[in-house]
């Protein structure tokens, strides 16, 4: 990826419910990757409860569609990418933005 995403602080008008972001992810329902969908969302809020407010399964009107984004801002689109994202780097994505003082333990190391 070539644009990091930009860090939401706590004074940013990005903020959702009690100064917390929202994750969004959209997926295509006639791809069936709802199921995608739920795990990549479990895996954010196991890692995450404390720092987001919440994570949205939002399916989508366009087909083949797959993104994340931490409020409005987007965080990885799979046909920009080409490809869906690994759980690794989908919190390190998502940590650099809600956390960046957050350990990920062994998923810590960064893939650039």
């Amino acid at each position: 990826m070539e644009d990091k995403p930009q860090n939401i602080n706590s004074n940013s008008p990005f903020r959702g419910s009690g100064g917390k972001p929202t994750i969004t992810i959209e997926y295509c329902p006639k791809c069936n990757w709802m199921l995608r969908a739920a795990y990549m969302a479990q895996e954010l809020l196991s890692t995450f409860s404390d720092d987001v407010h919440g994570v949205l399964l939002q399916p989508s009107e366009v087909s083949g569609r797959y993104t994340i984004r931490i409020d409005n801002v987007d965080l990885f689109d799979r046909k920009r990418e080409g490809r869906f994202p690994e759980i690794k780097e989908l919190k390190q994505l998502v940590r650099d933005v809600v956390a960046p003082d957050k350990s990920l333990g062994h998923s810590d190391k960064k893939t650039d």
